[in-house]
């Protein structure tokens, strides 16, 4: 499966009704840690069928970062029901990102 980019029109269908777990991603362009982080959600998403993978882009989507608290990025979330079941601050190995879910 590909990474589901999300904006606010797209947010509550890709992510809060998803019948999948979600790894959500806040992230943006200019960010270091945010570049070494995506291509590993990019091998999560290809190999994990039964996740689903959003990234936010806080620059082009400030409202829900502002709806998150996003103070630090990346900042990744794991979605499942609609609600936030875990989060992380900052780039993390592969192990830790699926130990997330």
């Amino acid at each position: 499966m590909s990474i589901v980019h999300v904006d606010n029109t797209n947010f509550k269908h890709e992510v809060m009704e998803s019948t999948q777990p979600v790894l959500l991603d806040f992230w943006a362009t200019w960010c270091g840690p945010c570049r070494m982080v995506s291509p590993i959600l990019e091998e999560i998403a290809a190999e994990r069928s039964d996740i689903k993978v959003c990234k936010v882009n806080i620059d082009e989507q400030p409202e829900l970062a502002s709806t998150f608290q996003i103070v630090s990025i990346p900042t990744l979330m794991v979605v499942k029901d609609g609600k936030i079941v875990n989060q992380a601050v900052g780039a993390r190995p592969k192990a830790q990102i699926l130990s997330m879910l």
